[in-house]
């Protein structure tokens, strides 16, 4: 729609769509990780010069920053609603369907964005290997408090760790996606996560 395009630093249309331009991009850091992913690789899948890139989005880290965001709104989204389930079990199940699930879509890229997005970056990617791992390490903090409310409502023994208990899921997760990215099966990591919630700790 003509109406969503925002206007260029004249007051022209840019003539493309930000919107969609931004989730090629998603895509394209998804399966080619920060580093793997060429201006000129971008910029084709997104159907737009340079020149384009850098007036609407900034340079390649802001690009990638406004992809990250994007990933954790949308594919990335099933954290959040995790958080939301009643039980810490149920949580953790949710969380490790959820990745299951975004990693092996057919339609996306294997793996996850926020573990193969900087992965062998040189010096040049510092910046983005920094708001990965505090990317991260921000999910894993947000599980953390949601595990202690559930020992502090009795849903998790006295005696959890609610840390430890989410640094647990949070690296089951990323070992899942890792396994998506090496061509692992839905049935496979699936199995492999309902093993690892059979010793759930329970009151």
């Amino acid at each position: 729609m003509v109406g969503n395009r925002q206007s260029g630093p004249i007051g022209r249309p840019r003539g493309f769509d930000a919107d969609e331009a931004l989730e090629r991009a998603m895509l394209v850091f998804w399966e080619h990780g920060y580093e793997g992913a060429s201006l000129a690789i971008l910029t084709k899948a997104m159907g737009i010069s340079t020149t384009s890139m850098y007036a609407a989005f900034g340079n390649k880290e802001e690009l990638f920053r406004k992809a990250l965001e994007r990933y954790t709104e949308g594919p990335g989204g099933y954290l959040s609603r995790a958080l939301d389930e009643p039980t810490a079990l149920g949580v953790a199940t949710a969380i490790l369907t959820g990745t299951i699930r975004t990693t092996t879509r057919p339609a996306h890229p294997p793996g996850c964005l926020g573990v193969q997005g900087a992965l062998a970056a040189g010096d040049s990617g510092q910046a983005v290997r920094d708001l990965l791992t505090a990317w991260r390490n921000n999910g894993c903090a947000r599980l953390r408090q949601r595990f202690q409310r559930a020992v502090d409502e009795g849903d998790l023994p006295p005696q959890t760790d609610p840390g430890l208990l989410a640094r647990y899921v949070t690296t089951l997760a990323f070992g899942i996606a890792v396994q998506a990215a090496s061509g692992i099966g839905r049935d496979e990591l699936q199995t492999m996560a309902d093993a690892a919630l059979r010793n759930w700790p329970l009151t």
